[in-house]
């Protein structure tokens, strides 16, 4: 742990406590089996950015797992502004869980719950129109043998955590120990169509027009996905929703991710493969800038 995250402030249970105290147990649903809601958000100047998004798909989450935790949306909100506060921080990614707490050690749960609720943040760069990115760099990303879970097996839709899909994407980067330079693992689903990173949405651009994986499969139906469409829309940028090959992508003229913390990534390579961002992706990194800029600095 470093300096920086043993001085962090944690919200666990309704109680602000430092790191090296951060603590839940062992019979904790959410350690023992991944039963448990997650959201990742940003806020922008101590404003959440696309509130209501994020609460409408952790309560989606959460009717997936039948997980009734009767937390209230604005105690919810008041924790997270708690822990920002608590941290000094404005600018900052925001990482919101509940489990269905601690039950006896059997698969099936019980309907009674009494939640875990614990909330992390860590400082983020300004945002919007005088904003810096995180990343220094475009993406180079890699195509990985691991499948992404069919939306029979695990809702597409639900961000829990278990994140073992992701995790085994991400460490075929790794094969034979020999470090990958790719910044990003790229998914097919079980018919081999392009679906998404191990933690992104992807686009790419061709003839003008934007391209994404459709979210009628095994595709996460990102809040950031959502945003960069509606705003390709109003800004008259051609945009199909559709099943994709591999071989789609390396015929891009432009591509980029999506996440709530890269927001717009362009896109370096796939495979070896140049690609690299463009003007849509630069006009779409505009817009979503002046919506960060619109709805929290100003």
């Amino acid at each position: 742990m470093t300096d920086e995250d043993a001085d962090r402030i944690y919200h666990v249970d309704g109680e602000l406590v430092p790191a090296g105290e951060a603590t839940v147990s062992v019979d904790d649903r959410g350690f023992r089996y991944g039963d448990a809601a997650f959201e990742t958000l940003r806020a922008y100047g101590g404003t959440l950015f696309e509130w209501d998004a994020h609460v409408d798909r952790l309560e989606q989450t959460c009717e997936a797992l039948s997980l009734e935790h009767g937390l209230d949306e604005d105690d919810l909100r008041s924790r997270i502004a708690e822990t920002l506060d608590a941290n000094g921080l404005e600018d900052a990614y925001v990482r919101l869980s509940i489990t269905r707490g601690v039950q006896p050690g059997k698969l099936t749960p019980r309907s009674e719950v009494e939640p875990t609720v614990v909330i992390y943040v860590s400082p983020l760069p300004r945002g919007g129109l005088e904003g810096e990115s995180v990343w220094a760099e475009p993406a180079t990303v890699q195509t990985v043998e691991t499948r992404r879970m069919p939306d029979e097996s695990v809702p597409a839709a639900a961000k829990t955590h278990n994140y073992l899909n992701g995790i085994l994407a991400r460490a075929e980067l790794r094969e034979n120990d020999q470090p990958s330079d790719a910044d990003e693992a790229l998914m097919s689903d079980l018919e081999g169509h392009v679906a998404e990173g191990a933690t992104s949405n992807l686009f790419f651009v061709r003839d003008g027009a934007v391209h994404t994986p459709t979210t009628d499969g095994s595709v996460l139906p990102g809040i950031t996905r959502a945003i960069v469409l509606e705003l390709a829309a109003e800004a008259g940028i051609p945009v199909r929703e559709d099943r994709y090959v591999l071989a789609d992508v390396l015929e891009a003229d432009e591509a980029f991710l999506t996440n709530r913390t890269w927001e717009l990534r362009p896109v370096a390579s796939v495979n070896g493969r140049d690609i690299g961002g463009g003007p849509i992706t630069d006009r779409l990194t505009r817009l979503y800038d002046e919506r960060v800029e619109t709805a929290c600095y100003e």
